[in-house]
């Protein structure tokens, strides 16, 4: 199985990895179709779609099958087929940031963050919960540019601009209470306090926690291009990972926002392992951990 994964993937292979993915999406919405769920469907296949792009663009996995193979799984796995729409969005807002934020572009970069400002304010509106990635960017943005407080600039411009927006369309058409959630800290939170799912990725989490280990182990030998893309993906998967954390509770669904860069970081421990027999068992174990996963609730009804 790794070896075949291993293969480069050409020009007709993320094609034919949306197709699955539209079917899986199709499936699981074929039982309950309205409008809103349809509308959540068509973002949600968007976000995930442009993912399998982001494998190419970040170049971190060497443009084989198996970061897209193991991806696909791991949509399979956490989507539930009832995906609301402020999550929905989170996913392809997430996709646009690591789209423009990991260029190695400067001018692209830095003739983004007026539109990298109003990506997080609408997924802010849409999803507040994940406040922890306004942070995230704020701090990239001074740790990265030379004129941070003027990119600062931009990114607030940017979030003002559709909050002028959202704020004139909630007042015309007479909605003009506030909802306290929109302040950070001010939601429930919904700590993980059932874990039995989640037992059956431990291998898993395992295997992430080995992957950064050695990604660290081994960071001065490293390229600059890969030490600064793999760790803005480690410091991004931080920031939805607290979100994750703080508020999933049984929600497992969630577990989506890190599936590409949970993904990645698997690909590359996979890949970097030093006998072929490893590789196997750590591909299958990823495999029938997701597997088992998804049909756990039905089995064992929990």
């Amino acid at each position: 199985m790794f070896r075949l994964l291993s293969k480069e993937s050409n020009i007709f292979s993320i094609p034919v990895y949306i197709g699955f993915l539209l079917l899986i999406i199709i499936a699981f919405n074929a039982m309950d179709i309205n409008r809103l769920d349809a509308i959540s469907a068509v973002i949600t296949f968007a976000g995930i779609s442009l993912g399998y792009f982001l494998f190419n663009k970040l170049d971190l996995t060497y443009q084989t099958h198996l970061p897209l193979f193991l991806y696909t799984f791991f949509v399979f796995a956490f989507y539930p087929g009832d995906l609301s729409i402020g999550l929905a969005v989170t996913l392809l807002i997430n996709s646009f940031l690591l789209l423009i934020l990991t260029s190695t572009s400067d001018k692209l970069r830095k003739g983004s963050y007026l539109l990298v400002g109003a990506l997080l304010c609408v997924n802010y509106l849409f999803l507040p919960i994940f406040w922890p990635m306004i942070f995230f960017v704020i701090i990239h943005v001074f740790v990265t540019s030379g004129k941070a407080f003027a990119n600062l600039f931009r990114l607030i411009f940017g979030a003002m601009l559709v909050l002028i927006a959202y704020f004139s369309v909630m007042y015309w058409i007479d909605y003009r209470s506030w909802d306290p959630d929109y302040l950070p800290f001010t939601k429930e939170f919904k700590l993980v306090d059932k874990f039995t799912n989640l037992l059956f990725i431990t291998p898993i989490i395992l295997m992430l926690i080995y992957g950064i280990m050695d990604h660290f182990k081994h960071f001065n030998e490293k390229s600059p291009t890969s030490k600064y893309k793999y760790t803005f993906l480690l410091l991004f998967s931080l920031a939805l990972l607290i979100s994750v954390i703080l508020y999933m509770g049984t929600n497992y669904e969630m577990l989506l926002v890190l599936a590409l860069p949970v993904t990645i970081i698997l690909s590359r421990m996979l890949k970097f392992l030093p006998k072929y027999w490893m590789q196997e068992v750590g591909v299958w174990l990823i495999l029938v951990s997701l597997f088992i996963f998804k049909i756990a609730p039905f089995i064992f009804h929990i």
